[in-house]
């Protein structure tokens, strides 16, 4: 059996640096075959994994040798860290190489919503209408950026968007007000009510946890502007998707562009059904060919360290 097994896509660079020293099993839809994949852990020391392997305590159990498990992103909710840490399982995620990737998808999804013509027109305009009144659109400069958390991502869309001008505002409770990051990026500290009645465009970049499960819920949403944009990013739960596709609906907030979902892929006869000023995408922002070579090349060192040169 394989010293390393590989659930999910992994660039084949980081396959073959990984396979010059160890026997790896490289199957991008085992994730897929639940059997299969605990039965391919009875013997492997490494194990990396994306967002879709749930490496929870019962699939811990399958890979009694395991010594590490390579995490291609940087969200860990997928991860039970208590019971690796009990089993002194490493968890290695692929942090620092990916949020160039996010970044550029958070300015991008902004550019798209603020300047309406830049889509869902191009059929219109194929069949020879010319709707230029119905796709005026906003400059970037003159609204207001509000970044709900402020780590390495949310500074990487801060340093991008303070190109076009943009007033910026943030929450983090976790950096006090007094931290020089702050004036370093241009960006105002504040509480996340500060950032959801002020901005014009929120972004989200948070992990994860029990105290952010459902942070934007009905009530953050009710206290956005009635024209506000939202753009997720950071992890599925974080917003309440049924009261997204709700505040959409009725006119509460004016569009969003959502990354993660709490059920993924979202299942048919999901709550985006039918629902306008939307744009869903499936858990890209950080898929370029960059990025999945950074994160590739850096779990497949850290697996192969872990593990010892030669075997």
């Amino acid at each position: 059996m394989a010293d390393v097994v590989i659930s999910e896509f992994l660039d084949e660079e980081a396959v073959d640096r990984l396979s010059a020293d160890f026997d790896v099993h490289y199957d991008p839809d085992l994730v897929d075959r639940a059997g299969e994949l605990r039965e391919r852990l009875r013997d492997c020391r490494g194990l990396i994994v994306r967002n879709r392997t749930q490496v929870g305590a019962s699939l811990l159990d399958a890979a009694p040798n395991l010594v590490i498990v390579g995490r291609l992103g940087v969200g860990l909710d997928n991860i039970a860290l208590g019971a690796c840490e009990r089993r002194g399982v490493k968890v290695q995620p692929a942090r620092g190489t990916l949020e160039e990737s996010v970044a550029e998808y958070v300015l991008g999804a902004m550019l798209v919503m603020l300047r309406r013509a830049m889509y869902g027109i191009t059929e219109e305009v194929r069949a020879g209408n010319w709707p230029r009144t119905k796709v005026t659109g906003r400059e970037a400069g003159s609204q207001t950026l509000g970044l709900v958390g402020f780590g390495i991502i949310g500074r990487e869309v801060a340093r991008r968007a303070e190109a076009f001008g943009m007033r910026m505002l943030a929450y983090d409770p976790f950096i006090e007000d007094d931290d020089p990051l702050w004036a370093e990026h241009g960006v105002i500290p504040t509480t996340l009510d500060g950032v959801l009645t002020e901005a014009d465009v929120v972004s989200l970049s948070v992990p994860r946890t029990d105290g952010t499960h459902h942070l934007i819920d009905a009530e953050a949403l009710r206290k956005m502007k009635p024209d506000s944009m939202l753009i997720n990013t950071a992890r599925g739960g974080v917003v309440d998707d049924a009261a997204l596709a709700a505040a959409l609906g009725n006119g509460v907030i004016g569009g969003a562009f959502i990354d993660v979902f709490e059920d993924e892929p979202l299942p048919p006869g999901n709550v985006f059904e039918d629902v306008p000023n939307v744009t869903l995408t499936p858990h890209c922002a950080g898929l370029t060919r960059e990025a999945l070579l950074r994160s590739s090349l850096m779990i497949a060192e850290s697996v192969r360290d872990a593990l010892g040169p030669g075997g």
